[in-house]
């Protein structure tokens, strides 16, 4: 008989379109979210204008889509992310991971299903947001508690954020050092740290995800021990009110008027990837660059399944479930991707 704990783990991510006609319904279903559509009577107006906006909108992130290959990736890469995650958990728990998108397939709901297929010893909410922001991890486990009615009492266990965890930041530095590897004079690389924007409104009210990005480009830096040049910003900027700053645009154009030609741009809140990485980085910001003489523009690889990454998760689930398990386990770096 199997003795090991049956263990419960969802993975929540954003979720995005996998093909072209899910563009609009994606986009509805981002801004029907209150914390993305917020203001005095905005229950009243929500909806209507959340139509407005993706119906408008759609055309147009239709084509950045489409520019990617036609749909976002990020479904398969996060399957590709739970399968490496449940092998990973095997010697020690008996695992059942789902996955929770909050604005596409499979949904909180759809995840919910799966999870009542089989009886659980104990759950583990897992937000795959390094830095927590009320946007991203908050607004993921609001929907989930909006939608969980557990059979009986299961003991929960939430990670709500993993932006200093070892083996997460050893894989970004192993990336990072991949991509250094590609240039012919690594040391002159420009590091081009870029986080996903947020309105300054949010973090004037509270939210922790601006200190959080730049721990974690402080914490980059001091394991990693490199003396480059490097530089913090945002992207995917929406809407009209005033956002973190400054933007990635901005950012490429004033280094390169500055003399910078040798750049990479290391994705930070991103662990797999998507528009933002493909399209906004890979597509719009390479463009950017060439357009102002940069002769050398990379995009650090994200983590999708990179070894040390699920490692990471691996071992926040056994903390939570399995104390006994060893901490920061070794893992096997030769095979990273």
């Amino acid at each position: 008989m199997d003795s090991r704990k049956k263990v419960g783990v969802v993975l929540f991510q954003l979720g995005g379109p996998d093909r072209l006609d899910a563009v609009q319904p994606f986009l509805y279903n981002l801004f029907t979210d209150p914390d993305i559509i917020n203001f005095p009577l905005a229950w009243v107006a929500r909806r209507p204008l959340a139509w407005l906006i993706s119906t408008l909108r759609a055309q147009h992130v239709r084509e950045h889509y489409a520019a990617i290959g036609g749909g976002s990736p990020i479904r398969e890469l996060t399957e590709g992310q739970s399968l490496a995650l449940a092998d990973a958990l095997e010697p020690w728990v008996e695992p059942h991971v789902v996955i929770a998108m909050r604005y596409w397939h499979p949904t909180t709901v759809e995840a919910i299903r799966r999870l009542a297929r089989t009886p659980i010893d104990e759950l583990v909410l897992l937000p795959l947001y390094p830095q927590y922001s009320k946007a991203t991890t908050g607004s993921s486990l609001r929907e989930w508690n909006r939608r969980w009615r557990p059979p009986e009492s299961i003991p929960t266990h939430l990670i709500e954020r993993f932006y200093d965890h070892p083996l997460y930041l050893s894989a970004l530095v192993e990336r990072i050092e991949q991509s250094l590897a590609e240039f012919k004079r690594p040391t002159d690389v420009h590091l081009v740290f870029s986080a996903h924007g947020l309105p300054v409104s949010l973090i004037e009210a509270g939210d922790p995800y601006q200190k959080e990005i730049g721990e974690t480009v402080r914490l980059l830096l001091k394991q990693g021990g490199w003396a480059n040049p490097w530089t913090l910003c945002y992207q995917s900027r929406l809407g009209r009110q005033k956002w973190l700053e400054p933007s990635l645009t901005e950012t490429i154009e004033r280094l390169a008027g500055e003399g910078v030609r040798q750049m990479l741009v290391v994705p930070l809140s991103f662990v797999t990837e998507h528009i933002e990485t493909l399209y906004e980085i890979g597509l719009e910001a390479r463009a950017v660059a060439a357009g102002r003489g940069v002769e050398n523009f990379a995009v650090m690889h994200a983590l999708d399944s990179s070894p040390r990454f699920i490692a990471a998760l691996a071992d926040l689930v056994l903390q939570a479930v399995h104390p006994e398990a060893p901490v920061h386990a070794e893992v096997d770096t030769q095979s990273a991707t």
